[in-house]
């Protein structure tokens, strides 16, 4: 029966060059995701960005998602002037009112990072829930971190049990080809994301992780 399970889907984040573009493409990943936020060494320009989305490559073409923290409307602006984006992520502080104000702006889905660590920090989806049309849970930065995200960290899965996320959602957080599989069946994610789980060093993806990630990710429907 498990042919009958509906897809997870697959995003790889912090798609910053041609290579990881075309390896995600010939994988079959549902979402790629360009970094807005300069500080990160996956960041991508605008133009940049736009130059992957065009690529002729092999395979599926997947859907773009922009990842900015705490931009400004004219910095989201700037960048859907030169990229096709499918999906606006907020990984910054956003408040529930910037998340429907962006969506309002933009006329884009929006899908809000939230940083677990604690069953308090579930509370917030709630508060959320009507301003945006996706969750990104991962896990909550370590103190001291400068950028935002998991930073290569996991969070409790066991937090997720029973617990309704009343929009769609993906999973994030130390995810790698190794464990996803895994945390797919603990959790029941949708969906998930990854990064740094699919580079041979800070910042740079490696194709042949790429693609054993996504096949990971979908070995438990086939």
């Amino acid at each position: 029966m498990s042919g009958s399970l509906p897809k997870v889907q697959v995003k790889i984040c912090g798609i910053n060059d041609a290579a990881a573009y075309d390896a995600a493409c010939r994988a079959g990943a549902d979402w790629v995701g360009f970094v807005f936020y300069p500080p990160s060494p996956r960041a991508v320009t605008p133009e940049q960005a736009g130059e992957l989305a065009a690529r002729g490559s092999t395979g599926r073409r997947p859907l773009c998602a922009g990842l900015f923290v705490d931009a400004t409307d004219a910095e989201i602006g700037a960048v859907l002037e030169a990229a096709p984006l499918s999906l606006l992520q907020l990984h910054g502080t956003e408040s529930p009112e910037r998340c429907a104000a962006i969506r309002a702006r933009f006329g884009l889905p929006v899908m809000k990072a939230l940083g677990i660590a604690t069953p308090e920090d579930l509370g917030l989806l709630e508060a959320y829930a009507p301003s945006v049309d996706r969750f990104l849970l991962d896990a909550k930065p370590p103190r001291g971190a400068t950028l935002p995200g998991g930073n290569a960290a996991s969070f409790d899965w066991s937090l997720l049990a029973g617990h309704p996320i009343p929009r769609p959602w993906m999973l994030a957080g130390g995810l790698t080809p190794v464990n996803v599989a895994s945390a797919i069946r603990a959790t029941g994610a949708p969906a998930v994301d990854v990064s740094s789980g699919v580079e041979r060093m800070r910042g740079v993806k490696d194709p042949v992780l790429i693609a054993a990630f996504v096949a990971a990710a979908h070995a438990e429907q086939d």
